[in-house]
């Protein structure tokens, strides 16, 4: 079977891609390696490393069927700054095959898997970020959260709703809950930014 019946296509893709990138070229270093949690269908993976030729990429997930996606995308990527996608599981850190990275990004991962994915994911950040380089190495995070005194948008409390729905160990977490685990890792949040469809980019850093 051809490279391009691997492909996988996420619709919300398209729509979030250029207002991630425009945080990220705020929050990114100027040079070194990205790694890129739950990468999914691996468009964003590719997207973002053309879109930054000066950092290495390096996508990762769990899933089989993403990993051949990945794979499929990369076969097409011109550039050579877009690494093989790597196996990765968020909610087990100790089995992370990689230290020393720049920066992390995980995009619409914590609102579509356990809790204690995400739990998982900050206690392997503390171990993999940051080298004597780079000390203050970023943890980058996007999708829908609430906020302890804010309002949340209907679209949000619905979406949250159909999550459980679909399984009762999803939903949109609050922020205050994803600081907690941050603090305990000795991480801090340095950012919060609003992106378009009730979404949030949230960055970390030691």
């Amino acid at each position: 079977m051809s490279a391009a019946f691997e492909k996988k296509h996420a619709p919300a893709t398209q729509r979030n891609r250029a207002a991630i990138a425009g945080v990220l070229a705020r929050e990114l270093p100027a040079s070194g390696t990205v790694l890129e949690i739950a990468s999914g269908t691996g468009e964003h993976a590719v997207y973002l490393a053309e879109k930054f030729p000066d950092l290495d990429w390096q996508p990762s997930d769990i899933k089989h069927e993403a990993l051949k996606s990945i794979l499929a995308y990369h076969a097409e990527y011109a550039g050579t700054n877009l690494r093989l996608p790597m196996v990765l599981d968020a909610a087990k850190p100790k089995s992370w095959e990689i230290r020393g990275v720049d920066a992390i990004l995980c995009i619409n991962m914590v609102h579509i898997s356990p809790w204690w994915a995400t739990d998982g994911l900050f206690a392997g950040c503390a171990d993999c970020l940051g080298n004597p380089h780079n000390p203050s190495a970023p943890l980058i995070l996007y999708g829908p959260y609430f906020e302890d005194g804010v309002e949340p948008a209907q679209s949000n409390i619905e979406f949250d709703r159909s999550l459980r729905e679909r399984n009762e160990e999803w939903g949109i977490r609050y922020v205050s809950e994803i600081d907690a685990l941050a603090e305990r890792e000795g991480l801090r949040r340095t950012a919060r930014i609003e992106v378009p469809a009730n979404n949030l980019m949230l960055v970390y850093r030691c």
